[in-house]
């Protein structure tokens, strides 16, 4: 007979629950997302001050749907019953973060769509050169020019262009939001049990846009122009993440036991030196480089914050889930 000898309540198997069952789903969803928010808001944004941003207002936007869909397809995969998600829209839910995220979402990729396709025919013309993109593009221009339907709303996406625009903007802030919303509303989880969750998601949603935008320009003027808006939201998101440790630090024990993972715990080297360090510092000096007239590859910038981006929010779901509360 094993004897075992228990001190406290505390120490037997399984009294306190675990949530321990987000797994990489979730993190690659909130980075797919905030980076559709950041595209689709600078697309809109840039139409309305009339700016001369081809990739932002045209070609990049060409993404965001898809990685709107395969953020969505990474939600259901996590859903314990996938085969059930349509019933997320069967009822709206004004208090429930999930009931926002799902129509949100939904309204979002509608309105990604349209904002591509009423400018199909210029990003045909661009990425005519290349064989993948002639064999995307050419047979959607074909069924919009044969097919009523598709011609009547692809005149409709043109027509109200501006509305589209308008709305964009709005939706790309609450999704940005949102991502860090969906955390946050879990009081249980002491690290991600503050209001700053949300602002810090949607500016590195941003950046994680300007990125995109300036890897995938071919003006100059516009990649100098997006590395600029990047060190402003660079320097934003390192202003957010000290004052989430400074706010963690001064408040209760278990927010403080939360902070400690990343300030000589497990996850410290690679907040630091990957998300803040890799994602945010380095890409951010480079720019300055870029800015004082030395040569850089703003390919190699923009592939290092989308790393931290996507880094960042794998990092925040993991740790997350290790923090508690111990009543």
């Amino acid at each position: 007979m094993k004897e075992e000898l228990f001190i406290s309540g505390r120490d037997i198997p399984f009294i306190d629950p675990v949530l321990n069952v987000w797994h990489w789903h979730i993190p690659l969803y909130l980075f797919l997302g905030g980076l559709a928010a950041g595209i689709v808001f600078f697309a809109a944004f840039s139409y309305l001050r009339n700016k001369d941003y081809p990739a932002a207002i045209k070609l990049a936007p060409i993404i965001a749907p898809i990685v709107i869909a395969i953020g969505l397809v990474a939600l259901i995969l996590d859903l314990k019953h996938p085969l059930y998600f349509w019933r997320l829209f069967t009822s709206f839910r004004i208090v429930s973060p999930m009931s926002w995220g799902a129509w949100v979402l939904s309204i979002v990729f509608g309105t990604s769509l349209l904002w591509p396709l009423s400018y199909i025919k210029d990003i045909q013309a661009h990425y005519s050169k290349y064989r993948l993109g002639r064999m995307i593009l050419d047979p959607i221009v074909k069924l919009i020019d044969n097919i009523k339907i598709f011609n009547w709303v692809y005149n409709f996406s043109i027509d109200y262009r501006k509305v589209i625009a308008w709305a964009n903007v709005f939706l790309a802030i609450i999704l940005g939001v949102y991502t860090g919303i969906l955390l946050s509303a879990f009081n249980a989880r002491p690290l991600w049990n503050t209001s700053l969750l949300g602002p810090l998601f949607l500016v590195s949603g941003l950046s994680t846009g300007a990125a995109a935008i300036m890897w995938m320009s071919p003006s100059h003027k516009e990649k100098i122009n997006f590395s600029k808006i990047d060190l402003m939201l660079i320097a934003v998101e390192i202003f957010f993440i000290v004052h989430l440790f400074m706010g963690f630090m001064a408040s209760t024990a278990v927010q403080q036991e939360a902070a400690q993972l990343f300030l000589g715990g497990e996850y410290t080297v690679m907040f630091w030196g990957g998300v803040v360090g890799l994602g945010l510092i380095f890409p951010a000096f480079l720019e300055i480089m870029e800015l004082f007239g030395y040569k850089i590859p703003i390919s190699i910038p923009a592939l290092f914050i989308l790393l931290g981006g996507l880094l960042f929010r794998f990092i925040m779901v993991e740790a997350g889930q290790l923090t508690r509360y111990l009543y």
